[in-house]
């Protein structure tokens, strides 16, 4: 009689540096501190460290952090993720690492994932990880850590780059977004959405960084793209042209089409299919119709279609898509699996 393997669960070794940002920390305790299995089984192990032995680590807020494990813990994990801090010294302005820092990176095991948030890509950039490989930041570093580190392929329009054992995310709340894609990657997308709606969290943001990126706010007496956007929305279920979006803002395509991605981060063809495809995960999971015609309600024509564009973007079937969200209750209202 065979025995069951062992369960052991994924551990993911956050490492705190001085100076870091507390809401960046507590990302990934959060998405990986939540995954089960059908057993009720917590799918990830999550610690933190110090490169220091145990003990308060500064914040850029008015609190430190008391951290209780030391370096040798990255010894032990299977994926070691790197918030950002403000105080990474030569490591931000020369591109080096400290003693400290580069003695405790040496404790990884190889083959270990490894993964930061916004700024924490320096220390990966710094220990010669991402030479020749693409990664991001936030989008106002991007330049400069573009110039520190030329090797480096840097996507400032991205919000994470998974480039297999490496990734890479941008800002503060990217983080968010690149933590549930490695458990969607390491488990299912049913997995991953069921940690988004318990973070209340989208399960996927569409679009980059463009879309966040300061811009003077736009003279009144400017067109925007607003009014065309609030058009094809009541008529996703349409043929929708380029020409005739843009007819509704009296421009050009052309101008229109540069005024869009100023707005918006995207193209008016890819925002479209994200507002189709958003469109066709409601109906999945609150009527009853059939996948060809929510295929057809949603704009995408035809349930082949529908089904390239959701696996695309989600990763899943439709049909697939709505038995993990429309296990019922016997009062039509979604309940957890």
């Amino acid at each position: 009689m065979s025995r069951e393997p062992e369960f052991r669960p994924h551990r993911v070794v956050v490492l705190a540096l001085d100076g870091l940002l507390p809401f960046e920390l507590g990302i990934p305790h959060r998405i990986f501190g939540r995954p089960r299995d059908a057993r009720g089984r917590l799918l990830y192990d999550v610690v933190t460290c110090s490169v220091r032995p145990p003990g308060p680590v500064r914040t850029d807020a008015d609190f430190a952090v008391q951290v209780e494990h030391g370096p040798e813990t990255l010894a032990t994990a299977d994926t070691v993720i790197i918030p950002a801090s403000y105080e990474l010294g030569p490591v931000f302005e020369q591109g080096v690492l400290t003693a400290e820092l580069a003695a405790a990176l040496d404790r990884i095991r190889p083959g270990t994932r490894l993964a930061s948030i916004c700024t924490g890509v320096y220390v990966l950039a710094a220990a010669g990880l991402l030479d020749g490989r693409p990664a991001t930041t936030h989008w106002a570093d991007a330049d400069r850590f573009q110039r520190l580190f030329p090797r480096i392929e840097v996507d400032p329009d991205v919000l994470f780059i998974d480039d297999g054992d490496v990734l890479t995310s941008a800002g503060v709340a990217a983080g968010i977004d690149l933590c549930l894609h490695m458990v969607r990657r390491d488990h299912d997308t049913a997995v991953a959405n069921e940690v988004a709606r318990r973070t209340v969290v989208p399960p996927h943001r569409d679009g980059g960084q463009a879309q966040y990126i300061h811009r003077p706010v736009p003279d009144p007496q400017q067109a925007t793209t607003t009014s065309a956007r609030a058009w094809a929305l009541g008529r996703l279920h349409e043929p929708l042209q380029l020409r005739d979006m843009a007819a509704q803002e009296s421009m050009s395509v052309r101008t229109f089409t540069r005024r869009f991605r100023e707005e918006t981060g995207v193209s008016p063809g890819q925002w479209l299919t994200q507002q189709r495809v958003e469109r066709a995960r409601h109906l999945l999971e609150s009527t009853d119709r059939s996948v060809d015609q929510v295929a057809q309600d949603a704009g995408f024509g035809t349930a082949q279609s529908m089904r390239q564009h959701l696996q695309a973007a989600l990763g899943v079937t439709p049909t697939a898509y709505r038995r993990t969200f429309r296990a019922q209750n016997g009062t039509g209202a979604a309940v957890r699996r």
